[in-house]
């Protein structure tokens, strides 16, 4: 009699806080899972100033040794836009870890802090916590990172979160812009599960219903509540903070990215290389999506509204990007991930296409 083999290993948060005020309760967490005293703080200049320096007063004075690691991370635009890590950053957390004996790590910061801070973990086969001092993208609780090589962005396996801390008091005073992002990135999930269906029908690729389901529902969520999310809201945060925990779990459930990741993200991932620095990467997904979710014959509609009403872009112009970036990125993006396959096909759009889909959707 043949025996049932299959094996998968999915890794959650045991934790996730989400709340007013809530960053105090950092010594709770630690205390159940923190396995010693030592402990390495990342963050950046900012988020250093934000709440890593409380942080480490908190925990200092509970009886832990903490070090912190401070990243020079650039920022591009009029210092607005923080460019994407790299493996140097990396690199500078794993030696700071051993230099210091640290066996625990805290990423407080935006989503490049977290990223950096998630690849050191698994480099050191360490477990970390997830402080996010913003909310851009859904990375805050998935299992992976981007980061910058000489090709552009890259999407790197890393480690989850073994917990979640978000202080929805310290993301509301972040900018709108922000939170705006992570919704748009949160959105475009629903392009990236159409994505992954097509790919189950025509190439037998291997689909979980119960991550697409998570990955679809937190999306939806925000589409139906686009008018609760505005800026000088706390509750906005809340809402958007537990659907992009949602979809990181989902990434989880799956093993691979594919309940948030389909053309639309070939498609940023593609402008960050040809138009770097004019966007967020949550903005450039959600109108990804819309275009894509176009090609779909789906309800394109609903999406860039729903973006319309989070205050989101939904156009070339108010991304600040070429209308020939545009098409560029659209005839390029399947090259970003070749192995993938989505509503782009296998060649990809031809210029004409990528030209009628953008004017069609609005896009340009």
């Amino acid at each position: 009699m043949d025996k049932f083999t299959k094996f998968k290993t999915m890794i959650f948060p045991r934790e996730v806080i989400v709340g007013h005020n809530t960053t105090d309760q950092i010594k709770t967490i630690c205390n159940h899972l923190a396995p010693s005293s030592s402990i390495l703080l990342v963050c950046d200049k900012n988020t250093k100033k934000i709440s890593g320096d409380h942080i480490e007063r908190i925990l200092a004075g509970v009886g832990y040794d903490v070090s912190m690691v401070v990243l020079q991370l650039p920022l591009i635009k009029r210092n607005v836009l923080p460019a994407w890590p790299t493996v140097r950053e990396v690199n500078t957390v794993v030696k700071e870890a051993k230099k210091t004996g640290s066996d625990f790590l805290l990423g407080v910061g935006g989503g490049s802090v977290i990223d950096v801070t998630k690849c050191a973990a698994a480099d050191l086969s360490l477990n970390f916590v997830s402080v996010p001092t913003s909310a851009s993208h859904d990375g805050m609780a998935s299992p992976r990172a981007a980061l910058k090589d000489k090709k552009g962005s890259i999407s790197r396996t890393a480690v989850s979160p073994i917990a979640v801390l978000a202080d929805t008091a310290v993301i509301m005073r972040a900018p709108y812009r922000m939170l705006a992002s992570g919704c748009a990135d949160v959105i475009s999930n629903l392009t990236a599960v159409k994505d992954w269906e097509l790919a189950h029908r025509l190439k037998d690729e291997e689909f979980s219903t119960f991550a697409a389901s998570l990955s679809t529902t937190s999306s939806r969520l925000l589409v139906d509540k686009a008018e609760d999310i505005r800026s000088g809201l706390e509750e906005a945060v809340w809402q958007a903070i537990k659907c992009m925990v949602t979809s990181g779990v989902a990434m989880s459930v799956a093993g691979n990215t594919r309940p948030a990741s389909g053309a639309e993200h070939m498609f940023s991932h593609m402008l960050d290389s040809i138009a770097p620095g004019k966007a967020l990467h949550g903005e450039q997904c959600g109108i990804g999506s819309i275009m894509m979710m176009y090609l779909h014959g789906g309800d394109w509609q609903s999406i860039k509204n729903a973006l319309k009403i989070i205050g989101a872009p939904t156009s070339a112009k108010e991304l600040n990007i070429p209308k020939k970036k545009i098409i560029q990125a659209l005839m390029g993006a399947q090259k970003i991930r070749p192995d993938r396959y989505t509503i782009l096909g296998e060649l990809g759009l031809t210029e004409d296409a990528a030209k009628k889909l953008a004017k069609i959707t609005g896009v340009i």
